[in-house]
């Protein structure tokens, strides 16, 4: 596998959503990104499985399963 040096303007990028992220209620939590679609899919189980979704004025998707909170999908997530 080769090695990816991080560009020092992209270790200032997670710095700073580091910051936010341990802000957050929960501690645990997966991240995918489709680059194609420019979607960032925020997990807080390994396995999400949602049963409703509620999708905010602002492009975010909140997914639960009954009363609780399983993911957030943010569209245009590179935008933000």
């Amino acid at each position: 596998m080769a090695s990816e040096k991080l560009e020092e303007k992209n270790i200032i990028h997670l710095l700073q959503a580091a910051s936010h992220l341990v802000r957050f209620a929960k501690k645990q939590m997966w991240l995918d990104y489709d680059e194609e679609v420019d979607v960032l899919y925020l997990h807080f189980e390994s396995l999400p499985a949602s049963n409703h979704s509620e999708m905010r004025e602002d492009g975010i998707i909140l997914d639960y399963n009954d009363d609780r909170l399983v993911g957030i999908t943010i569209l245009d997530a590179s935008k933000r």
